[in-house]
């Protein structure tokens, strides 16, 4: 484009070089018409219009005489997309990424932006040594041929994740707390040792969180970096943070502004005390109790205010919860997006709000907890969005779902049950309704089960869940009592909770058993007992469970009892009553102490004998040091072992972490001692050939426990420290098992 003949008249205007492009369509981006004077900045203008439409490569634009000439050369068509080289991601998943397609104009800038999309999904899986070269293969008749030839190269793992400015906590300690880990050849099953931007901002926050949780209020972290080593082979990742001191509790007060609330009432959610260390996760939890213990006294628009004061001074913090009133704001609507599958009514039943109600934040936070532990969503986003008036609220729940149907196979081994193999087949949200169904088969050379489930969580839409068990075992016991055992049957059941951390459990179930493979010197008792019997039982269990997490636990408790009456039918009448206790604390850093026990009594009736499969048997896991079934009344002429109606067992057992080793291997240590006994039986036909003995046996030990890649392997070695001379022992057990 020149500036020669500004101010000249156009007379005509000449198009060149124009294809697939209509010489109209030319026409109506310029901005220079004939009979108007030639102006460079209308040329400039229309040049750019030219450009931006994406169909041309070169465009020029020049006075010859008083004829406007614009000279075309269009962008060629892309004939086909292509992808070498790539063997991790396939072309399906890449061609949906890219914005070229076939019968599409090329252009240069749309083919580098797809260069960078494609470099941002291999970065997602950690390999940032990916290059990705765009290849123009030129064909007839203006068309092109791209192909993108990638170089996936390794995955770019984390060689060593360090942390600046911690004193109070080891690296491996806050290595622990993160999500990303270092590169090591176990976790070739996981993708946390990628480096990944997004989750480098969750560690910053489970920093942040567990920093608060140990009372240290002042923490911040000042930056958290990734850097590319030189010969882009891994990452090194630095977290430099400051701690700050360390905080207690000081005073814990609440304040209401509610006319008629209780403030000591309140009191009684409080889950810390003046003197403890701070810890920001229960004052939430503080929040949120109160929150609903209020909005179920009737009381509307509840906000529950922590006002925290830091005083420096002393290191402790002052909490007054404030309750009082909030906006008064309704939920307007609910409104459930992105649930292709899952029907409306299975997410609403989980919100702790409906519509008509007034809005709580608490509540909102809650529903949301709830919907992700379901399983059935990868995402869920819950938004206020304005109502149809200033005193109402729409609640905006955008879900993405995730599959919720597996097939998995599994294997173990341990010295109980010998090797093992399951396969299973389960729908976790059956037909979109959130009901669970399974299929399971367990083979072992010692045990064999079958089992079909269902559960529908909210029966007859309350909170209640219910379902049943169709079941067929066997069991080889030759070994411990000279017998085999085979059980068919099915159960009823249905659950409910009372508080987050309470359940309740009833159970029927009826089931034939059959006792057989009884060879000619198996001990009397057990040869009275071949042959088929029908067990018809109730039961009912109730639990309450606050541990932090089931395996590894570092914190909690549990108390469950369950009472069984059999006699509904069926020829066995007894009532069997257990219960068993646990608590987990914390006593040093990744330092563990476990206290548990158990009691269990089965008492007979209407003149019934209690089936050997209905008794109780100690050993094995339930008592280190003893064999399955290594205590507890005995034939002194078989050795077979007979079971026993009264029993208990108690454990005392430290957690810590070997030295030397690196703790995110997850090995740990243990150190136990078991005591326990069992003794009784009803059935006097043999009594003079019977030992029994109620005396406490004692064992002691040492195990490892390593959460593997293949699942949780344990190796123990007790020694009897207390036994009596009819007792079988075991000094070693090993178990390991995994899902796939």
């Amino acid at each position: 484009m020149s500036s020669a003949g500004a101010g000249a008249t156009i007379t005509a205007v000449q198009i060149q070089g124009n294809v697939r492009a209509e010489t109209e369509t030319v026409r109506s981006y310029l901005q220079l018409k004939e009979g108007q004077p030639y102006d460079p900045a209308a040329a400039d203008r229309s040049l750019k219009a030219l450009f931006a439409t994406g169909l041309f490569s070169d465009v020029s634009i020049d006075m010859q005489g008083s004829t406007l000439v614009v000279k075309l050369t269009e962008n060629p068509i892309i004939n086909r997309v292509a992808f070498e080289g790539n063997k991790k991601i396939d072309d399906d998943k890449l061609r949906d990424e890219v914005q070229s397609k076939p019968r599409q104009v090329f252009t240069q800038a749309r083919v580098q932006a797809d260069v960078e999309r494609i470099l941002t999904i291999y970065r997602r899986g950690g390999r940032y040594n990916a290059v990705v070269e765009p290849k123009i293969i030129k064909l007839e008749q203006g068309r092109v041929d791209l192909v993108f030839e990638i170089n996936e190269g390794d995955v770019t793992g984390i060689k060593r994740i360090s942390f600046v400015g911690n004193e109070h906590f080891s690296d491996g300690t806050l290595r622990g707390k993160i999500r990303t880990s270092e590169s090591a050849w176990y976790r070739f099953l996981s993708s946390d040792d990628r480096f990944d931007p997004d989750r480098l901002n969750l560690d910053r926050e489970l920093l942040r969180k567990f920093y608060l949780s140990e009372g240290y209020a002042d923490f911040r972290i000042v930056s958290a970096v990734g850097e590319l080593s030189p010969d882009r082979d891994g990452f090194f990742i630095t977290f430099t943070i400051s701690e700050g001191e360390r905080y207690k509790f000081g005073k814990i007060e609440v304040t209401s502004r509610f006319q008629g609330l209780d403030v000591d009432t309140l009191k009684s959610y409080l889950t810390m005390d003046e003197g403890d260390w701070y810890n920001a996760d229960e004052v939430e939890k503080t929040v949120t109790a109160m929150a609903d213990a209020v909005g179920s006294l009737g009381y509307a628009f509840v906000d529950v205010r922590p006002n925290i004061r830091r005083n420096k001074d002393n290191q402790t913090v002052d909490v007054t919860f404030d309750v009082q009133e909030g906006p008064r704001v309704y939920v307007e609507r609910i409104n459930i997006s992105g649930n292709t599958r899952t029907l409306d009514k299975v997410i609403r039943r989980e919100f702790r709000l409906a519509e008509g109600d007034a809005f709580s934040t608490a509540k909102v936070r809650r529903s949301q907890d709830r919907l992700k532990n379901l399983g059935f969503f990868e995402k869920v986003d819950i938004s206020a969005a304005p109502g149809t008036s200033p005193d109402k609220t729409n609640l905006e729940v955008q879900v993405v779902e995730q599959s919720t149907g597996e097939i998995s196979f599994g294997a173990g081994y341990s010295t109980t049950s010998g090797p093992l193999a399951d396969i299973s087949i389960r729908e976790r949200n059956l037909l979109g309704k959130g009901q669970d169904l399974r299929l399971g088969l367990s083979l072992g050379t010692l045990s064999t089960l079958i089992d079909l489930s269902f559960t529908e969580p909210y029966f007859m839409d309350r909170a209640v869940a219910a379902g049943f068990d169709i079941f067929r075992t066997s069991n080889d016991r030759q070994a411990v009592a000279s017998y085999s055992d085979a059980s068919v049957g099915f159960a009823l059941r249905s659950a409910w909770a009372y508080t987050e951390h309470t359940r309740q459990t009833l159970r029927y179930s009826l089931r034939q058993t059959n006792i057989y493979n009884v060879p000619s010197f198996a001990s009397p008792i057990v040869q009275s007992q071949a042959g088929y019997s029908v067990t018809s039982e109730i039961a009912e269990s109730i639990a309450w469970d606050t541990r932090d997490q089931r395996l590894n636990t570092t914190k909690g408790h549990l108390l469950r009892n369950t009472v069984s009456w059999g006699g509904l039918g069926g020829d066995n009448y007894y009532v069997r009553v257990t219960a068993d206790a646990a608590y987990f604390q914390q006593i040093y850093e990744d330092v563990v102490a476990t206290i548990g026990g158990g009691i269990g009594v089965i008492l007979p009736y209407n003149n019934s004998i209690p089936r050997l499969n209905n008794l109780f048997f100690i050993g094995g896991d339930t008592l280190r040091g003893f064999a399955v079934g290594g205590i507890g009344p005995r034939d002194a002429n078989t050795g077979d072992a007979l079971g026993g109606m009264y029993y208990y067992t108690g454990t005392s057992e430290l957690s810590f972490p070997l030295l030397f080793i690196p703790k995110e291997l997850g090995l740990l240590g243990k150190a136990f001692v078991d005591i326990g006994s069992l003794w009784g039986t009803a059935d006097n036909t043999s009594v003079f050939s019977i030992l029994d003995s109620n005396a406490m046996r004692v064992g002691a030990g040492l195990g490892v426990q390593w959460i593997s890649p293949f699942g949780p392997i344990r190796v123990d070695y007790a020694v009897p420290v207390a036994q009596q001379p009819f007792d079988k022992t075991q000094n070693f057990r090993f178990s390991f098992g995994t899902r796939f």
